[in-house]
Formats: C-alpha cells, sequence, structure tokens
C-alpha cells in the first residue's frame, strides 16, 4: 500500500495515528489513520486505509469500485481526535456487510448524530478541496481506487437531497461556500 499511503500523506500530511480494527471484527476491516500539516492549512483529516481490498458494487451501475473513505475537519480540537475515527470504522464496516459502494451524492444516515445534534448523515462527494488528481490513485496491484470525501449534513439537507437531487445540493455549496471542515457548520439556506 505505499502508493495509497504516498498519495494520502502528499495532500493531508503526515500519518500521526492508526486505529487497527477491533479483533473480533469482520476478515477485511481497514485501519483508519489521522493526518494532519497537509495542504490545507488547519485540516485534521482521516481515511481508511485499506478499505480497497474488497471491491464494493453500486446499487444503479454495473461495475464493482475500490474505496477509501476520508473525512476532515478543522484542527480547533484541543484533545483527542474527535469521532472521525469510530464514524469511519463504523461505516467501513458496513461497505463490508452490504457489499454496496457510496459514490458521489449518495447519503449514509448515521445511527446517532455527531455531537452537537444537527449533523444526521453524512454525503459522499469529491474531495474538492484538493487537486483533481486527489480524486483516485491507482495502486501496486493496479486496482483504480476511488477516495469518497464524507461531508456531515443536516436532516434538511438530507431531505433537500433526496427531493431535488445531488446537483442540486452541489450548486448550494457552491454557492454559500461553507466551511465543510467544521462539523458543527450551520445548516445551508435551503
Amino acid at each position: 500500500m505505499p502508493e495509497l499511503i504516498d498519495h494520502f500523506e502528499s495532500r493531508l500530511g503526515k500519518t500521526i495515528g492508526a486505529w487497527s480494527p477491533p479483533a473480533d471484527a469482520v476478515q477485511g476491516r481497514p485501519e483508519v489513520a489521522c493526518f494532519r500539516n497537509g495542504r490545507l492549512s488547519g485540516c485534521q483529516a482521516f481515511a481508511t486505509i485499506g478499505r480497497f481490498r474488497t471491491p464494493l458494487q453500486h446499487p444503479t451501475l454495473d461495475r464493482h469500485f475500490h474505496l477509501e473513505l476520508l473525512a476532515c475537519e478543522n484542527t480547533r480540537r484541543t484533545t483527542g481526535y474527535g469521532h472521525f475515527p469510530d464514524v469511519l470504522e463504523y461505516l467501513a464496516g458496513q461497505l463490508l456487510a452490504s457489499g454496496q459502494a457510496i459514490l458521489r451524492g449518495d447519503v449514509v444516515p448515521l445511527p446517532t448524530p455527531l455531537p452537537g445534534g444537527t449533523m444526521t448523515s453524512l454525503y459522499a462527494g469529491l474531495p474538492v478541496y484538493f487537486d483533481d488528481d486527489f480524486f483516485s490513485v491507482t495502486i501496486e496491484n493496479g486496482s483504480d481506487v476511488v477516495i469518497v470525501w464524507l461531508i456531515p449534513i443536516t436532516d434538511q439537507e438530507t431531505a433537500f437531497i433526496r427531493d431535488k437531487g445531488w446537483q442540486a445540493f452541489e450548486d448550494a455549496l457552491a454557492r454559500q461556500d461553507p466551511d465543510l471542515l467544521d462539523p458543527a457548520r450551520p445548516q445551508l439556506d435551503l
């Protein structure tokens, strides 16, 4: 996996910590790594490492995908790593169990809201805060691995995506330009 680690570290910064799956986890669960001091000033990023090993099918497309999951937040936190390691570990387990990929435009409900209570789902998007070459990487075994950025969203934003579509949601993001590194950001004006 050197290509994958290099790919992450070239944008997200050095790996400062990693969490292995629990001993009783399903075979194939990935690690979750934390990165800091990358290209985005004040950003702390978390990514799965090894999620790509099990290809996943998207329910609407007739092909398989190799994925790694990414979550980013500002580094205002004074202690600990926050909730994203647990969120990524949970979601990686769900994907492994279901065999279904999540891609741009998909919404994944969380079992409980993130701390603060307003962010109840994750939106799967492109990691647009980084260059386009970061969106995917070809690794040692020849697999093309897609990087899926998980953005916390509210119930109202989830309903908007369901009713108007992911493109309308991304248009609203572009117009309103919220701080997507702030998991406690105000809801979009929809």
